[in-house]
């Protein structure tokens, strides 16, 4: 998923955010809720996770303003106030979930995996492929007997391409999927990418499903035994 992680306090942003981005997640991190504003306005989330109190704009308006846009992506709300109250005036403002800090990373996690099944975008915890099956829990990809782990920019990388077979995609649009918001991939940081997710697959005969549209971009093309 891309997620968007709101959270003012450094300390609570960067052990979050590393933990999402191990399990896969392409997390855009932010410490403002005028940054949240602009980021929800310019791309698509699959999940919202927002620090009630920020500076700019806090994360409760954030919520309404998400929800009077029409956008429909899970919310979860990060936040000290643990009183009935407050936690009626956050799901009242849209959010689908509510977690009290200190936050536990492990419990966040799982969270994050029960919201993601109600996104529009989930077709279950495999992803299957021809005859290949990836793991979106546990990053591991497995075809017939036998299976491999991914480190999860390569599992990013795979995930795309597997959702769309056949379909030839631009360096550009992998770059504005798979980089979160700040980073600024180097020109040849596609190329890197899927070259070491094409020598990870060679561990399954499957390196050359991985094909290159010169000048243009990359396809995802299984082949038949």
């Amino acid at each position: 998923m891309r997620i968007l992680l709101v959270e003012d306090d450094p300390e609570q942003l960067e052990p979050l955010h590393n933990a999402l981005t191990r399990s896969g997640h392409i997390v855009d991190g932010v410490a403002e809720g005028t940054d949240a504003r602009w980021l929800i306005g310019e791309k698509d989330y699959d999940l919202l996770i927002l620090d009630w109190m920020l500076p700019g704009e806090d994360g409760v308006s954030i919520c309404e303003f998400y929800r009077e846009g029409g956008k429909t992506s899970p919310i979860l709300m990060l936040t000290a106030k643990d009183t009935t109250a407050d936690k009626v005036r956050g799901l009242d403002a849209g959010a689908d979930d509510y977690l009290v800090k200190p936050v536990d990373v492990e419990e966040l996690l799982a969270r994050v995996r029960a919201l993601r099944r109600r996104s529009p975008l989930w077709i279950g915890d495999i992803l299957e492929v021809g005859d290949l099956s990836l793991n979106l829990d546990t990053m591991r990809l497995t075809r017939g007997e036998r299976s491999i782990k991914l480190a999860s920019r390569d599992f990013q990388l795979l995930e795309y391409l597997m959702r769309n077979p056949g379909k030839v995609i631009s360096r550009d649009r992998l770059e504005q999927a798979l980089w979160e918001w700040g980073e600024e991939p180097e020109s040849n940081a596609v190329a890197s990418r899927v070259k070491r997710l094409r020598k990870r697959l060679q561990e399954l005969e499957i390196e050359t499903w991985i094909e290159t549209a010169y000048g243009v971009g990359y396809r995802f093309e299984p082949q038949n035994n």
